[in-house]
């Protein structure tokens, strides 16, 4: 019990040893307004926050994270083919690839695919 405590003592000091060293080496000594600023977006945040925001730089994003989305759950389907069911497989990927299909639709007959305006 008291190497166990011992051996939890020395690497508790070793860890903070290390932690001061690393703050006090890692320190920069210069720093000036862009450096310490926020890089939000390529929007400077020193500004009014009241500017006008693109609404298609948005939709845009989110149509990529759903995109990144639906390649997260399309790539297990494919790993899985073989432990299961060929029928339900074929079903279940299928009515997915629908619903992304009609997804696809939806947002290309609301304009959102198109880049120009």
């Amino acid at each position: 019990m008291l190497m166990l405590s011992t051996m939890t003592l020395i690497i508790m000091i070793i860890t903070i040893v290390v932690m001061i060293l690393a703050t006090l080496l890692s320190k920069k000594t210069l720093t000036d307004r862009e450096k310490c600023s926020p890089f939000e977006c390529g929007f400077d945040p020193m500004n009014s926050s009241r500017l006008p925001f693109s609404l298609r730089f948005f939709l845009i994003a989110i149509i990529f994270l759903i995109l990144y989305v639906e390649i997260a759950l399309l790539l297990p389907m494919i790993m899985i083919i073989k432990s299961s069911n060929l029928i339900n497989w074929t079903i279940t990927s299928l009515f997915f690839i629908f619903i992304l299909i009609v997804g696809l639709y939806h947002e290309w007959n609301q304009g959102a695919l198109e880049w120009n305006e």
